[in-house]
């Protein structure tokens, strides 16, 4: 990089947000620069949506084979299946590789400049300069320290976007040292199959890792200081979730907070923790569970440490970076500082990469003046990859109730369902809410086989504002998955063919 250069856009960050929003300020005609710290793509691609996925695949296919391969007519041998952890974890990590460069490529093929290094905002747009931003060596620990080092250069642009992401939460009890105490980074690379494991935290981060390892037969742990797991979904959908997963062998601690962990030698010899659990009804009732790592998933905190100069006064608030994108209807994505705009994780709930993508499209547009319906907030479908699936998008019956709209449900159990029979996916449910007397579709929930790709209708009809009545005019093809959401929404009129 030269000493100086001058951009339409700087964006920092090469995440979901990041990448997409470059190409999309490419494609409109702007000079645009990435600075990124570590791997192109970001947290979602090296450490989140995508090697977790390839990591419960394999974790489905083995529980296929070894807990229901009889059910198919396979039969194996004691001992015949043997897994090779190292190439578990290896094939997880490779395929980041491989869209790391995908990544590379389309920045490439968009005339993006990409510089490897941290940034640190010097300063926003004025009226006697533009924003300006200094570029270090990015030799320190990227995911949990600051970064920073030997200078490389300087930037200056009419614009900055920040896409810096999210980092996990730590317990106060406990911070995270990358071997008995892991954050879901550490968990993607851990080099050998624990035998048991505590995993605090029970949202879609905390249930995909508690399916997969619990897939391989580690002994699981479940701890959620709400009354119940996945406490984001609608409350029946939690429940169901609870049975299939508890029949699958995890164990649950619910309205029970971790309070200590506390390093030690186990039975076996290994190293290992002594996890100390309390109710929170009664925090005197309290139980040590001993295994040998803790996964901590309690939630994420914007990124943005070492990214402001002190003199900036960027606004930080509830530990993210404030924008207008909660007050007004269709927001800038601008922060407090002129010419600096933010977007993603590193903006505030809801932490979706898909999120992140259409906000750093609809700011670069706005921005250029163009006309953008912009992302709707109210249409956000929410997936957790175990197996089952469980997916959702609008309002659960509970928020439905207090928001004291008059509604009807329809559900439909996958245990009658031809597909879901076939391919032996008979544990789930479709539930569909829709209001009275007109049918909007207040909400969907799915926990089944295929969720996170039957909720993909109930979105697009949300949002172009069908009717029940127009899902139950639609013809769906059989045998599928997605008759399901067909006899769902006949059953909101009573009418279900198949319940």
């Amino acid at each position: 990089m030269a000493e100086t250069k001058h951009y339409d856009l700087v964006i920092i960050g090469s995440g979901p947000g990041g990448y997409v929003g470059a190409i999309r300020a490419a494609q409109m005609g702007l000079k645009v620069c990435c600075i990124e710290r570590g791997k192109l793509g970001g947290v979602c691609l090296n450490w989140g949506c995508i090697p977790t996925k390839a990591l419960l695949h394999n974790a489905e296919l083995y529980m296929e084979a070894i807990r229901h391969g009889k059910d198919w007519g396979f039969e194996f041998a004691e001992g015949a299946v043997k897994v090779d952890w190292a190439k578990v974890i290896g094939r997880s990590r490779a395929i980041t590789g491989t869209l790391n460069n995908g990544i590379a490529f389309l920045l490439k093929k968009n005339k993006i400049d990409h510089v490897e290094g941290h940034a640190k905002i010097l300063n926003g747009k004025t009226a006697s300069g533009p924003c300006r931003v200094q570029v270090t060596k990015a030799d320190g620990d990227y995911y949990r320290g600051t970064g920073g080092g030997e200078k490389v250069g300087e930037i200056t642009a009419d614009r900055i976007m920040i896409c810096t992401g999210a980092a996990p939460n730590e317990l106060p009890c406990a911070k995270c040292d990358g071997k008995t105490v892991l954050s879901s980074y550490d968990a993607l690379s851990i080099p050998k199959q624990p035998k048991s494991i505590v995993i605090i935290g029970s949202g879609a981060i905390g249930m995909e890792f508690a399916y997969f390892f619990n897939a391989f037969a580690t002994k699981v742990t479940v701890v959620e200081m709400l009354d119940r797991i996945l406490p984001q979904e609608d409350e029946e959908i939690s429940a169901a979730a609870l049975r299939t997963f508890t029949k699958q062998g995890m164990e649950f601690r619910v309205a029970t907070v971790a309070t200590a962990v506390d390093k030690t030698t186990l039975k076996d010899g290994s190293t290992g923790a002594k996890v100390t659990l309390a109710q929170i009804a009664d925090k005197t009732k309290t139980e040590v569970i001993e295994a040998e790592c803790v996964i901590v998933a309690i939630g994420v905190k914007a990124r943005y440490e070492g990214l402001f100069d002190e003199k900036l006064g960027l606004k930080i608030e509830k530990n993210h970076i404030w924008t207008d994108y909660k007050d007004k209807k269709e927001p800038t994505y601008q922060t407090s500082v002129p010419g600096i705009y933010a977007t993603g994780d590193c903006i505030g709930p809801p932490w979706l990469a898909h999120i992140a993508s259409e906000e750093a499209v609809a700011c670069v547009e706005r921005f250029m003046g163009h006309h953008t319906l912009g992302v709707d907030y109210s249409s956000i479908p929410g997936c957790t990859y175990c197996s089952p699936q469980i997916a959702s998008v609008g309002m659960t019956e509970k928020q439905v109730k207090e928001k004291g709209l008059k509604y009807k449900v329809g559900k439909y159990s996958f245990k009658g369902h031809g597909k879901a029979i076939a391919v032996g996916a008979t544990e789930g449910l479709v539930k569909i809410i829709v209001s009275e007397p007109y049918g909007e579709i207040l909400g969907a929930h799915i926990i089944g086989e295929d969720a996170s790709e039957l909720i993909g209708e109930m979105g697009l009809a949300r949002r172009v504002e069908a009717t029940i009545e127009d899902v139950i005019s639609t013809v769906h093809a059989h045998p599928t998955m997605h008759e399901a959401l067909h006899e769902a929404a006949l059953a909101t009129e009573g009418r279900a063919i198949h319940a």
